[in-house]
């Protein structure tokens, strides 16, 4: 952790609430701070999302769906991968089980398919590679387009496809079908993938081939979601550094539209089972942070149910979005942590002075007044699908046996 240098904190805070991009040795300057001046960060943050969103927080009504739980990749936190013998005859989804749970969810008033699933199996185990094969798939990304566009076709659904690290022509591929994808960055610290470390022995969390994921994305002009990871060994120097890296090139090609907070939550049966959580006074300073960091403009989001107990108190600390909720699905990577109800989650966002919106997958600035990022076929379903403002049609009351 640095101890010194750079500007004083109080500059650094002033540059951000006036508008000004930080620089590495403004934000660096945070890094040192203490409890006191955490509060001022909040504080500070807290006024630049108001600055930027108003009284406006959203969430994103979705089903998750998990489509193959098999990954090349082993981290040293994750329950949600599992081998083809943990993983059984269901080694993959089949697009009836698909179609069943995204017409399941729209039934229920979701706008969202979050495809979620591990990182390309078929170059693990050749049962994965067989399976896709004999449907006439190369590849998970491949099979992954195909249920894509059913349910784009098929369903009054829009699919959020998050399959691990990309190359441009499977971005491409899924682009038509997707008005947004994701990818997790979690961090750039080398730390993370040396001996010992959670990311050892998962190659694709490499920040290298992350970061090219998403300046591809970027180029292909792809409305991205992406954030950090945080308590996996990770110093506040490092997020900083990973906040740092999504700014710039959210900065080259606009294509950031939200950016995900994590904290780590110790899962049995894991190489960190044993591993502290993340410290609540962490991810506030790390939230607040990121604000400063990414702009008043920026979709900030905290997990609420990572944080049961207490996430209302991330709304002071300068977030806007609350991310996919489901009345449906579990989450399938936290499945320890169920969702908050919807009436829950709008009397706390209301207690704290806010308004409760339901959203598209996709936000609103990147299809209600431009063409620039979506294709005419999807910006014509996103007409059908949102209000006048860009949030979901109906609004709450869409889901008012539920709230």
């Amino acid at each position: 952790m640095l101890t010194g240098g750079g500007p004083p904190l109080d500059e650094a805070i002033s540059k951000a609430v006036a508008g000004f991009s930080l620089s590495e040795a403004d934000a660096l300057s945070l890094v040192s701070s203490g409890p006191d001046a955490t509060r001022e960060i909040c504080t500070a943050a807290a006024a630049m999302r108001d600055q930027g969103k108003g009284d406006i927080v959203t969430f994103s009504p979705k089903v998750f769906i998990p489509l193959t739980h098999l990954c090349r990749d082993f981290c040293g936190y994750c329950t949600f991968r599992k081998n083809p013998t943990q993983a059984g005859v269901d080694l993959f989804m089949t697009p009836e089980q698909v179609l069943d749970v995204a017409n399941a969810g729209t039934a229920l008033g979701c706008t969202e398919a979050l495809f979620t699933l591990g990182e390309r199996p078929e170059q693990r185990y050749p049962e994965a590679r067989e399976w896709l094969e004999h449907r006439g798939f190369k590849t998970t990304l491949e099979y992954l387009t195909h249920v894509c566009q059913l349910v784009l076709d098929e369903t009054n659904m829009l699919p959020h496809a998050n399959p691990g690290t990309m190359a441009r022509r499977e971005i491409a591929a899924l682009q038509p079908f997707n008005p947004s994808m994701g990818l997790m960055l979690e961090s750039t610290s080398k730390a993370l993938y040396a001996q010992g470390g959670p990311h050892e022995f998962a190659p694709s969390k490499r920040p290298s081939v992350r970061l090219r994921t998403l300046e591809l994305a970027g180029q292909l002009r792809v409305p991205f979601t992406t954030g950090i990871l945080i308590g996996i060994g990770e110093s506040r120097q490092d997020r900083v550094l990973s906040l740092l890296a999504i700014a710039e090139l959210h900065a080259q090609y606009g294509h950031v539209q939200e950016v995900i907070i994590q904290n780590f939550l110790a899962k049995p049966d894991t190489a960190m089972e044993d591993s502290p959580n993340a410290e609540t006074t962490e991810l506030l300073w790390t939230v607040a942070v990121a604000r400063l960091i990414l702009g008043p403009d920026a979709n900030l989001q905290v997990p609420p149910n990572l944080s049961a107990k207490n996430y209302q108190i991330y709304l002071d600390a300068g977030i806007n979005d609350w991310g996919g909720v489901s009345p449906l699905t579990p989450d399938f990577v936290n499945p320890e942590a169920p969702w908050p109800a919807l009436i829950e989650l709008k009397n706390k966002t209301e207690a704290a002075g806010f308004q409760l919106k339901p959203r598209l997958p996709v936000y609103p600035e990147y299809f209600l007044s431009t063409n620039e990022f979506l294709p005419d076929s999807l910006l014509n379903k996103l007409a059908d699908m949102s209000d006048s403002e860009g949030y979901v049609q109906g609004g709450m009351q869409r889901y008012a046996s539920r709230v």
